[in-house]
């Protein structure tokens, strides 16, 4: 009889779910994985049969009372044996009593609301060419927009209000990446917006995105993009954007952007406030 393992992955284990995800269209960072890891590294589970890994899922614990799901992947030929929910089950208990997130596919939604996540509201993932988004938003640089590449107190607390829970292994990590471009829009000495670029297997994906009002949003996306080499200038651009910041709806309207992909932010026990006027742009679909 076939022996099946449930237990945490290794890095090199992790970067394997990281390839199953780019098999499954879901377009990760080249260092997603190293970036995820620090976060949790007992969070991230895999199904061994015979010593073979053949599912993964994650719940990522920030603090005693959010976690993130993602990660749920089951190589095509084991699907419907059983093996997946058991990892989903593992990951579920590391979880406790958190209140759980996570970015579940249209498609699957009814199997998570089985499992106790409600729907809070849609994300929606846009896509276009470097050159085109240059293109209507200019190129003139903003002089209170600055290069990041660590985490300040500020911005520390500026983050704080556009996500659940302290995240500071994270940001140290997504900040410091190799490839990873970040800035950050200051004025009169308050962050007021910030945001990263990264290479993905097939262009790259702006996340974060945050900002107190378009006109930043806009500056800050210019300033990444404008950071790409002219060879670039075709290359695809992704951002997920919340659906009930409306603003975020009609800056994508406005830059041409092209939907591409959806999810639901779903939760296990309820919606955590956070300014979602300010969320122009979700940092991952996998860690929230």
């Amino acid at each position: 009889m076939p022996e099946y393992a449930v237990r945490a992955l290794t890095e090199d284990e992790l970067q394997t779910a990281v390839d199953w995800a780019g098999q499954e269209g879901w377009n990760p960072g080249l260092h997603d994985a190293v970036c995820f890891r620090g976060s949790d590294p007992e969070g991230f589970k895999g199904g061994f049969l015979d010593g073979q890994m053949i599912a993964s899922a994650s719940a990522v614990n920030y603090d005693n009372n959010y976690s993130f799901l993602g990660f749920y992947i089951v190589q095509p030929e084991y699907r419907g044996s059983g093996y997946g929910l058991q990892v989903a089950e593992a990951v579920k208990a590391h979880c406790q009593h958190r209140n759980m997130g996570m970015d579940g596919v249209v498609e699957q939604q009814d199997n998570y609301r089985k499992f106790g996540f409600e729907l809070a509201y849609d994300n929606y993932r846009f896509s276009g060419t470097v050159g085109k988004i240059l293109g209507q938003l200019g190129r003139s640089l903003h002089d209170q927009i600055t290069p990041l590449s660590a985490l300040s107190d500020d911005l520390r607390s500026y983050d704080r209000g556009l996500f659940p829970a302290p995240r500071d292994t994270f940001l140290h990590a997504w900040l410091g990446a190799p490839s990873h471009v970040s800035r950050v829009f200051e004025e009169d000495g308050q962050v007021k917006g910030y945001a990263t670029l990264r290479r993905c297997l097939s262009g790259y994906k702006v996340g974060p995105l945050f900002a107190n009002n378009p006109e930043i949003a806009q500056a800050l996306l210019m300033s990444l993009l404008a950071t790409l080499p002219a060879d670039q200038m075709d290359a695809e651009v992704f951002i997920d954007m919340p659906n009930p910041n409306a603003h975020a709806m009609a800056m994508a309207q406005q830059l041409g952007l092209t939907k591409v992909f959806e999810t639901g932010r779903m939760y296990s026990s309820h919606a955590p406030s956070i300014d979602l006027d300010r969320i122009y742009g979700i940092t991952t679909f996998e860690l929230g």
